[in-house]
Order: structure tokens, then C-alpha cells, then sequence
């Protein structure tokens, strides 16, 4: 089994001169092949050392998905350097952060993020950028790509560090994850394992790689004759279609995708695809099978972190709301708040440990507090509560820390969404804790109403306590137009409001008769 967990740059150099007019991928329908891909990329690689990069230096990179993503990747891991990637929606301090704290050598990004990165006071110089649909100059990548110089390929282990990832940070500051070459290479043999792809197949990549769920695909067109379909972003409205031109077999989800796509207007066309399978995690239970039922696909559902090679369970038995059971590599159990195995269906922390050594992370980037709280005796405790059924399936209930204390009881922030959410006026939905009057927490739920729909708090209120315990259903309701979101879609929770008078309140509407301290009513935009 060793040998899946290995470098992944060596076999991409191979392949490239075995099969040099193969296509690794097409962005927007424009074909980059083996062979192009291997010459920007070692080209890139060259200036890097020709600038005075060392193995090990750190390049950040802020940039939408492009004709330049992969190269970029791949030049900064032949010079045997370190892969930093932001958040293209970054600013402000938390980019003044992840810069200061990761360090890099040099900044590669978009022409259109150079007075954003210049603005956060990470004190960045100016030589260290490297531009990309700016101006043609000496400091461009377009620039770069110009040049006739060799690059020197540094042999590359397994455990050499590849990336350092920055999580979503959607309740905290991020913590930088210490992703190596081999863990990467592992993500792409559990995507092979979970979506049973097979050569010809073609893989749709709407996802940024800034973020693990697209990092890991760079891999798959190596260790399989499939193809990536890259496009620059995710559209709901325009995803089928994009889908159906490129011929995609597969299209991958995380966070609220399968919601999103499912509330678009039906189409006479939902069914006119080549997609086999959808894979990925965030599937609740009721929306699986309204999804595979109206588009025609199988759901294959997985549970994972960055912190353990992106993928750790997976279904493909088409047990309905589970994430399914360990890759054969990984041993996941549940346990109580004592360290203590959990019995069949009771509630706990999910615990995973691997047989394969460096298939689990390091540590988090100079965080030793982070990482001896994540790595306990060689097991990462992943803060995520779980179940396992007598059959060994998993089932995901959401991060431990994402609840509230109300009235005496856990309230978890997933079951609240999750009914919200099932409102027909109710797009998408996110929950918070905040300041109550007496006692613990009060819960404040956020709302963003479907196209053509207005959500009226009251009746909000009162629909969901016909369907939610008592200290469940929440005090405060707030519409947005909007949520902020990760590169993921997951909504970034710390960004929230937590003004006690800028919303709906329950409790000061039933003592006035009906009127909330602030009427909060929006209709979508149409």
C-alpha cells in the first residue's frame, strides 16, 4: 500500500514524455496538453531559481482558476518550493495574516489583487510580485513564460511539504495545514476509489485550487487517463450548460452546491448530460435523492479533511445520509467526551487514525497549541461529531464547536439549518450564537430568501416552531440579500452580525403585540 502515498511530480514528468499531445485539461474549451504544461511549468520553475528561490521557500498565490493555475502549481513544485494558496476573496487583516505568518518568498496573483495585496500592511516588496493579466512587463508571468531557461528538477519525497493550507477560517483565524507531496498524491487515490473513474472520463472543475477540493484533482489526470474541465468559477445558472459542452462523467460538491443547483428553475434539459456520478461531501439526507432523481445521477458521498489527505470515508454503496466507511488505509471511530468508544448510533467526536504513515498531517504551521489539540497519541481528533451504525457506516452531524448553549441544552447549528432551510421561501440559512438576556446563548438565525420570494420573520418563526423543540427555534431572525462565503461556498459564520438590534425578535414581538423591535422583511433580487 506504500506505494500510493508517494510524490506525484516524478510520474507527471514521465507521463508528459510517454504521452506529450495527451490533453491534462481544457480551460473554457482550450486545451492544455501534456507536453505544454510540462514547458510552462518547468520555464516558471527556472525563473524561481534563477531569482534566488531555494527548496523550501514559500510562494503565495492569489488567483481565480485560469489558463496559468496549472503551471503556476506545478512550476512552484518542480522548483521543489512551497505552495501557499489565499483566498481570492481575502483582504484586510486576514490576508495581512496569512501573509505575515506563511512568509513567502514571492507573491504570485492577478493583475486585479495587486492593490488589495499592497493595501492589507503585510509590507510585501515589490519585486517579490508576480502579475498575471497586467501589463506585459519584466515582472509578469505571461512575461516569464517568455524566457528559454531550464529548469532543475529537485527530487521530491513523499513527506516534502507541497502546500501549506490555510483553513476556511469560517469561526476563527485560519490555521495553516501542512500538506506534503504524498498526501496529495493519496487524495487523488481516494477520488479514484470513490467516483470509479476510468480512462476517457472527464472530471468538471469549477472549484477554486485555492481550496483542497480542487488542489486535489491536479493529481488525477497523472495517475489516470482521465481529463479536467476547467472553467473560472462556479454559476448555478450556468453550470449545466457548461457541463454539457465539456462532456464532464463527473462533477465534484462541497457545502450547499447540490442545494444551490436543485432551487434553479426545472429544465426540459436537467437530464441531457454525460455525468455518471456527483461526488463530494454536504449532502443532507433529503436533498440526495431529489437530486439524483431529477438530474439523473448517483451521489457518491464522502467525509474528510485537509488534515488528512482531503478524503477519509467514502459511500459507494448508496446508503442515504451516510458518508460511508474508511478508505482502506484509515480506522475512524467515535468517541465520547472521556476518550471512550461510542456505541451504535450514540453521538461523539470522530476520531481517525491511519496504517499508512504520513497519510494523516504534520501539524498546523507554528501553531504547537493547534496541533497537540488535533494529534493526540497519532490520532487526529477532528472536532466533527459523528455516529457509526452497526454496519460501519459514518454518519456526519456537523463540528462539535458549531452549536449553541440555550436555555440548558446543545442546540446543534446543522439540525436548525437544516429545517430552515427546508422553508420554500428560504434560499440558504446560517446560525450563530449570541448575548442573551438571561442565561447562556440566545440563537440568531440568518436568512437569504429564493428569487421572487419575501420572507416575513413572524411567519418564519412561527413555521419552524411546528417543527423544532422549543429552545431550538431562534430568538432573533435576520434576512441578508447575501452571505460571504468560502472558496467552498460554506458560509463564513465569524463574518455574522452579532447586533442584537439589526433583526427580528421573537420574544420583543410577543410582548408588543406583534411588533419586533426592527420589522426585517427582504425580497430576493429577481
Amino acid at each position: 500500500m506504500t506505494d500510493i502515498l508517494k510524490g506525484f511530480v516524478a510520474e507527471f514528468n514521465a507521463k508528459a514524455d510517454r504521452q506529450p499531445n495527451k490533453v491534462f485539461a481544457r480551460f473554457n474549451s482550450e486545451e492544455i496538453t501534456f507536453a505544454r504544461l510540462k514547458a510552462q511549468a518547468g520555464t516558471f520553475a527556472a525563473n524561481l531559481q534563477l531569482r534566488g528561490l531555494k527548496p523550501g521557500d514559500r510562494v503565495a498565490v492569489m488567483m481565480r482558476n485560469s489558463r496559468f493555475s496549472l503551471p503556476v502549481l506545478f512550476g512552484i513544485a518542480r522548483a521543489g518550493a512551497v505552495w501557499v494558496p489565499i483566498n481570492a476573496q481575502q483582504k484586510g487583516e486576514g490576508l495581512r495574516y496569512i501573509l505575515e505568518h506563511s512568509k513567502p518568498k514571492f507573491v504570485v496573483c492577478d493583475f486585479e489583487y495587486l492593490t488589495t495585496l499592497g493595501e492589507c500592511g503585510a509590507g510585501t516588496p515589490t519585486d517579490a510580485f508576480i502579475t498575471i493579466g497586467g501589463p506585459h512587463d519584466p515582472g509578469s508571468f505571461e512575461a516569464v513564460l517568455e524566457e528559454d531557461a531550464a529548469c532543475v528538477d529537485r527530487p521530491l519525497k513523499a513527506d516534502d511539504l507541497f502546500a501549506i493550507m490555510y483553513t476556511s477560517g469560517t469561526t476563527g483565524r485560519p490555521k495553516g495545514v501542512l500538506v506534503t507531496h504524498g498526501m496529495l498524491r493519496l487524495a487523488g487515490e481516494a477520488v479514484r476509489t470513490l467516483t470509479e473513474m476510468q480512462p476517457s472520463d472527464v472530471f468538471f472543475v469549477w472549484e477554486p485550487f485555492f481550496h483542497i477540493g480542487g488542489a486535489q484533482l491536479i493529481v488525477l489526470p497523472v495517475i489516470e487517463d482521465i481529463t479536467l474541465a476547467m472553467v473560472d468559477r462556479f454559476s448555478a445558472s450556468r453550470f449545466w450548460d457548461q457541463v454539457r459542452s465539456s462532456a464532464a462523467t463527473h462533477v465534484h460538491y462541497l457545502g450547499g452546491i447540490l442545494q444551490i443547483l436543485l432551487k434553479q428553475p426545472e429544465n426540459p434539459l436537467d437530464r441531457q448530460h454525460a455525468v455518471r456520478i456527483a461526488w463530494g461531501g454536504g449532502c443532507p439526507k433529503d436533498v440526495w435523492t431529489k437530486f439524483s432523481d431529477r438530474f439523473g445521477v448517483e451521489i457518491r458521498e464522502c467525509y474528510g479533511m485537509t488534515e488528512a489527505s482531503s478524503i477519509t470515508t467514502c459511500n459507494t454503496e448508496g446508503v442515504v445520509g451516510s458518508v460511508g466507511k474508511p478508505m482502506s488505509w484509515y480506522a475512524v471511530e467515535v468517541v465520547d467526551g472521556n476518550g471512550q468508544p461510542c456505541g451504535p448510533g450514540e453521538r461523539g467526536e470522530i476520531v481517525v487514525r491511519s496504517s499508512l504513515n504520513g497519510a494523516l498531517f504534520k501539524g498546523y504551521l507554528d501553531n504547537p497549541e493547534a496541533t497537540s489539540k488535533a494529534l493526540v497519541d497519532s490520532a487526529l481528533r477532528t472536532g466533527d461529531a459523528g455516529t457509526l451504525d452497526s454496519e460501519g457506516n459514518l454518519w456526519f452531524h456537523g463540528r462539535m464547536t458549531d452549536s449553541v448553549r440555550c436555555k440548558g441544552e446543545n442546540v446543534s447549528a446543522w439540525e436548525v439549518e437544516h429545517m430552515a432551510a427546508a422553508h420554500p421561501s428560504v434560499e440558504d440559512c446560517a446560525m450563530i450564537g449570541v448575548e442573551a438576556d438571561v442565561g447562556e446563548q440566545d440563537i440568531k438565525l440568518f436568512v437569504k430568501a429564493k428569487n421572487g420570494k419575501t420572507i416575513q420573520p413572524e411567519h418564519l418563526s412561527h413555521w419552524l416552531a411546528k417543527r423544532l423543540a422549543s429552545y431550538q427555534n431562534p430568538r432573533y431572525i435576520k434576512v441578508v440579500c447575501e452571505f460571504e462565503r468560502t472558496p467552498s461556498q460554506r458560509i463564513m459564520k465569524h463574518l455574522l452580525s452579532r447586533d442584537l438590534h439589526d433583526c427580528w425578535d421573537r420574544l420583543a414581538a410577543a410582548q408588543s403585540g406583534g411588533q419586533a423591535r426592527r420589522p426585517d422583511v427582504v425580497a430576493a433580487k429577481q
